[in-house]
């Protein structure tokens, strides 16, 4: 019989640490908790104490059940058996199954409609945002702006007989999409989010600029789909000191004849799109990282709300890999 030594047997018998328990420690690491708290804690039923009935769940284990259901889209039913068969999930809020039970769908309801009632979702996408421009991830320098199309449940077999009247639809290219835009406008240097909006899918991703570009922005970046964003920025498009950078669209450029001044400009549009290419990276974290791929919600209030607590989440995924970036050029 082949012997091993104690080390070897002491590595063979350590617990593997799965993906899902390396994720969770690493954002129990990074999310500002006691920052969130004490932000939310006044809207957390300040009136409860001295009345009858249990006493409300403590507000950061209802904080790190709802972040559970961002990060893997889960449905309130879903989440309370998730947690009871992940003992990772249980671990991250703090459950031990032996003394006390988890908090059922219901609860969770409650408090997401609380989150709803108060905008405090919002809250936590500027607090979170404000932790991670203390440590200088926030540069300033320039937006990028863009949008996504959410799909939403186009069927009208429901008890009203009909679809969400809020959302709309819309066509790309030869598709068409039913549902709501997400909006966005990503620091250009670190490609976090700094500011979300929700609409019908039928609205102009250009009409949205003005809600999606800080006052101090020295560029703003945009595809095609931006021209004539500086209508909406209250700037002339061909003044000298323009913050707007829009793509030249396709077919103006297949119009021109092979020339030194088409190669330049073909030089210029790459430089623009890999300046762009950043703000593809938070839409990557939610809909591929986080699953969230349709509508969960009717309405575009509950929808943006949730919005709000995606892309501040997504910028906590980022913000361990953008930190390298600041002490680069930014862009010009």
């Amino acid at each position: 019989m082949k012997q091993i030594s104690f080390a070897q047997a002491e590595h063979q018998n350590k617990k593997k640490v799965t993906r899902r328990e390396r994720f969770l420690a690493q954002m129990d690491a990074l999310v500002p908790w006691q920052r969130l708290i004490e932000a939310l804690a006044p809207s957390y039923f300040p009136n409860s104490a001295g009345k009858r009935g249990r006493p409300p769940i403590g507000l950061e284990r209802m904080l790190r059940i709802y972040f559970l259901q961002q990060w893997y889209a889960l449905a309130d039913e879903a989440l309370e058996d998730a947690i009871y068969d992940s003992q990772a999930m249980r671990d991250f809020i703090g459950i031990d199954l032996a003394v006390e039970s988890v908090p059922d769908a219901t609860t969770l309801l409650r408090f997401r409609h609380l989150l709803e009632k108060h905008a405090l979702t919002q809250r936590i996408f500027e607090e979170i945002n404000a932790h991670l421009a203390e440590q200088g991830l926030f540069m300033r320098e320039g937006t990028i702006v863009d949008a996504t199309i959410v799909a939403a449940a186009p069927s009208t077999k429901n008890k009203a007989k009909q679809r969400d009247p809020e959302m709309k639809q819309t066509k790309k290219g030869n598709q068409w999409f039913f549902g709501m835009k997400a909006h966005i406008g990503v620091d250009a240097v670190t490609g976090l989010t700094h500011s979300v909006a929700a609409t019908s899918a039928n609205v102009a991703d250009v009409t949205m600029t003005s809600h999606l570009v800080r006052d101090d922005d020295k560029r703003v970046y945009g595809d095609a789909g931006y021209t004539g964003m500086w209508g909406y920025l209250d700037e002339e498009k061909d003044a000298p000191d323009s913050r707007c950078c829009v793509a030249a669209k396709r077919g103006t450029i297949k119009k021109m004849d092979d020339s030194p001044m088409k190669t330049l400009l073909l030089e210029f549009e790459k430089t623009k799109a890999s300046i762009r290419a950043k703000v593809e990276h938070p839409f990557h974290v939610i809909k591929n990282l986080f699953g969230y791929r349709k509508v969960r919600y009717k309405g575009l209030a509950k929808n943006q709300a949730q919005l709000f607590s995606l892309f501040s989440l997504a910028n906590m995924v980022l913000a361990k890999r953008c930190k390298g970036r600041v002490d680069g050029a930014s862009p010009s």
